[in-house]
């Protein structure tokens, strides 16, 4: 196809202006926003049905009708070449004036734990001789040989280590990241994040791209010094819940690219920025389980749902690694490529 006629990219996202309810927003060039309501008329002209537009997950619940019916109203608008194009493209507002939202109210919230190849064999090395068994006496070097042998038979005959967390975490790209005061260690986890476009159970891993309607950037916050059980209840293990369920601990957005716009999400670059100084830089293509094999593996377990969440791990460079961890006053920047950035500034409870 000749790059005159190539689908001009979109995205989709949750906006409000001055107070008012929120809307289901179409994105261009990641700068400019018009409600989908605003799109009725120019689908209709183009023959194009949009349902119900009320929310994105409405979109969501809708994809296989929505997508195509968005992608040629995108089209249509980038050509602004008719009266109902032109309609609608008046109505197009800058991002910059309107409150961004979470990009889409999600039912269940999903992350994958210790799936980046360099990090975790990372963590093993750090953590020294005799913390896994037999490794006592190894060597930084001999250690590190063990753990990638470690990782590369989890990845051939493993599973993806998943867990969830509440929808009382999801908070807009901008939002402010609120320290609760029960925590010294509140950490970052920059993710590449997975939106759900239909019911899927027991799906296969050839069929998984299938179900995804997009992929946005999230935030998987976490209070490293409430990661672990004590006392009587030590032998529980981890305590995601005070750990990571902190109200707003889960930035996500700006919003929602799709999936034919992204591309292969195995080669997409996540950074993470502290007050300008780079964290997090690393390829998705570093994951042990990608996000086919992720999605293949909830399914076997749980009912996923069209507008669902799929946090895909987090590479290396968390605040653990450098002894540093999240203050009041620092901002927070996570970019991944084609996806926008969010920016999110830390204040603490109380303030």
């Amino acid at each position: 196809m000749s790059e005159k006629n190539a689908d001009a990219p979109f995205a989709i996202g949750t906006f409000s202006y001055a107070g008012c309810p929120p809307f289901a927003g179409l994105v261009l060039n990641g700068q400019h926003v018009i409600a989908i309501e605003s799109l009725r008329t120019l689908c209709a002209e183009l023959g194009l049905f949009i349902p119900d537009a009320s929310s994105t997950r409405a979109l969501l619940e809708n994809w296989s009708a929505c997508l195509p019916a968005l992608q040629t109203a995108t089209n249509a608008l980038n050509k602004c070449d008719t009266s109902s194009a032109r309609r609608a493209a008046s109505t197009c507002v800058d991002i910059a004036s309107l409150k961004v939202h979470p990009p889409v109210a999600s039912r269940q919230i999903f992350l994958c734990g210790a799936n980046y190849f360099k990090h975790v064999v990372d963590i093993i090395v750090d953590l020294g001789p005799g913390k896994a068994p037999g490794t006592e006496g190894m060597n930084s070097e001999q250690l590190r040989v063990y753990a990638e042998e470690l990782m590369r038979r989890r990845q051939r005959e493993g599973a993806p280590y998943v867990f969830s967390k509440p929808i009382s975490v999801l908070s807009g790209a901008y939002d402010p990241i609120v320290i609760p005061s029960s925590t010294a260690q509140p950490d970052w986890e920059l993710e590449l994040a997975v939106v759900i476009s239909a019911p899927a159970r027991h799906v296969r891993k050839e069929d998984a791209m299938r179900y995804v309607a997009g992929y946005t950037i999230a935030n998987d916050l976490t209070n490293r010094d409430r990661v672990w059980t004590t006392g009587d209840m030590k032998a529980m293990g981890t305590d995601w819940i005070t750990a990571k369920s902190s109200p707003g601990y889960l930035p996500v957005g700006p919003y929602i690219v799709p999936a034919s716009v992204v591309g292969d999400p195995q080669s997409l670059h996540i950074e993470l920025k502290l007050n300008g100084q780079t964290m997090q830089s690393e390829s998705t293509q570093d994951m042990i389980f990608d996000v086919a094999r992720q999605i293949e593996h909830l399914s076997s377990v749980v009912q996923l749902l069209p507008g669902d969440l799929i946090c895909t791990g987090s590479p290396a460079g968390n605040g653990t690694h450098y002894n540093r961890f999240l203050r009041p006053g620092d901002i927070v920047e996570g970019t991944i490529s084609g996806l926008g950035t969010m920016r999110t500034p830390v204040t603490s409870e109380g303030i």
